[in-house]
């Protein structure tokens, strides 16, 4: 969670250390007329909460039993969930008023929101599978221990599907982020993650990371370069010293940015926007008309500060360019299964084999290296390398398109 870039949580709390708030909740609810006791079991009386099914537009006849539903004979109605379970044979167990057992499911998010976030906050999130009964339950039984009870949002995210297929362990196409992040920058995860709404289904494939990892590459040499230049020149930005269509873009950058979160965090809208502001970045920096703008440094400065404050909020700012820049190229060696050594040995072939007119060998260079995704940057200066989506995937995209 730290190399995603993900704040820590306040209170990682445990299940096992909150019996006690767990056990006074039940205690509520049964004083409140909301459940009843069976045997050493507790459950929640669903027909004593009407407004069960809120959440997921549920109704109570669809509850057919044996469907995420537990079967017994001795419940009132067939949907009613366990709040205390009794012990059974070799399972772990603590003592209540109602003998010796354990938690239901449900119960123990609820009694722990509320022992650190109190019955009403903002945000409750989970993926989408835990709508019903999960969510559902919880609301009920949080509301019948305490009628002021409410949360303001409820987010759930969208499942993951691996090259268009579930991604189960059955399937054999489960992997983890551990993995993933091997081979990939963790920021390129990120950003693959964030191109995709977060309730939407999310399509997991190699080509898909390795596009994500060619835009971070992108976007931190872009900012790299931006900030070299800049390095070089100290000057003071007066907001009347920005030129009238660079204000206008970075005016326009904010407006999408702030619209566009507001609205369900919408990321992927954020990510499209910022192509404007990075493309007219790099005309100012390399292009003939861009370096004798009027203007120049302060417009860099005003872009570069509205990119880095929008990549901060998304948690995608590296605490340096260059060092992210390095880490995103050695990733790119290790993918290619190619050494930094060999790439340079290949680009002393192939700037041989031009000086030679042997040109058929020199573009047999470049294109081996661009299938394993070593793209070559030829310039004034000489040859360099940068990593690139693999020239395979490239071409089965096209294809799948």
């Amino acid at each position: 969670m730290v190399y995603l870039h993900c704040l820590p949580p306040s209170f990682e709390p445990r299940v096992s250390d909150h019996m006690l708030q767990i056990i006074d909740m039940i205690k509520q609810i049964l004083n409140n007329g909301y459940a009843y006791k069976i045997d050493g079991d507790v459950y929640f009386n669903i027909d004593k909460f009407p407004e069960y099914g809120r959440l997921s537009g549920r109704k109570l006849e669809d509850n057919r039993a044996g469907e995420r539903v537990a079967v017994d004979s001795r419940k009132k109605n067939p949907a009613d969930f366990a709040l205390w379970k009794s012990a059974k044979e070799g399972e772990p167990f603590w003592e209540s008023p109602w003998g010796p057992g354990r938690p239901g499911w449900h119960i123990e998010c609820s009694a722990m929101s509320a022992a650190y976030l109190g019955y009403s906050f903002d945000i409750h999130g989970g993926g989408v599978d835990l709508v019903f009964p999960h969510h559902e339950n919880e609301i009920a039984q949080s509301c019948a221990a305490c009628n002021q009870s409410n949360i303001s949002y409820w987010i759930h995210n969208g499942f993951v599907t691996v090259d268009s297929e579930k991604m189960s362990k059955s399937l054999g196409n489960f992997f983890t982020i551990r993995q993933v992040i091997d081979l990939h920058h963790p920021l390129a995860l990120r950003l693959f993650l964030m191109g995709t709404h977060y309730r939407s289904p999310i399509n997991y494939s190699d080509v898909q990371l390795e596009s994500a990892s060619d835009r971070i590459f992108y976007i931190y040499q872009t900012l790299h370069d931006c900030e070299n230049v800049l390095s070089q020149n100290d000057v003071a930005i007066r907001v009347d010293s920005i030129p009238h269509d660079i204000a206008c873009c970075v005016d326009s950058f904010q407006d999408i940015f702030m619209s566009a979160m507001s609205d369900d965090l919408l990321t992927p809208v954020v990510l499209a926007a910022m192509s404007e502001p990075l493309k007219t970045i790099n005309d100012l920096l390399h292009t003939r008309k861009g370096k004798k703008q009027e203007l120049r440094i302060e417009s860099l400065t005003a872009l570069e500060k509205i990119i880095r404050n929008v990549l901060t909020v998304l948690g995608m700012m590296p605490q340096s360019y260059s060092e992210v820049l390095q880490q995103l190229r050695e990733k790119a060696l290790k993918r290619a299964k190619i050494t930094e050594d060999q790439v340079l040995k290949k680009i002393e072939e192939r700037t041989a084999a031009r000086r030679n007119k042997e040109f058929e060998k020199s573009d047999a260079i470049r294109k081996d290296l661009a299938v394993v995704g070593i793209a070559l940057m030829d310039s004034a200066d000489g040859t360099t390398w940068r990593p690139a989506v693999p020239l395979a995937l490239q071409e089965q995209q096209v294809v799948a398109t």
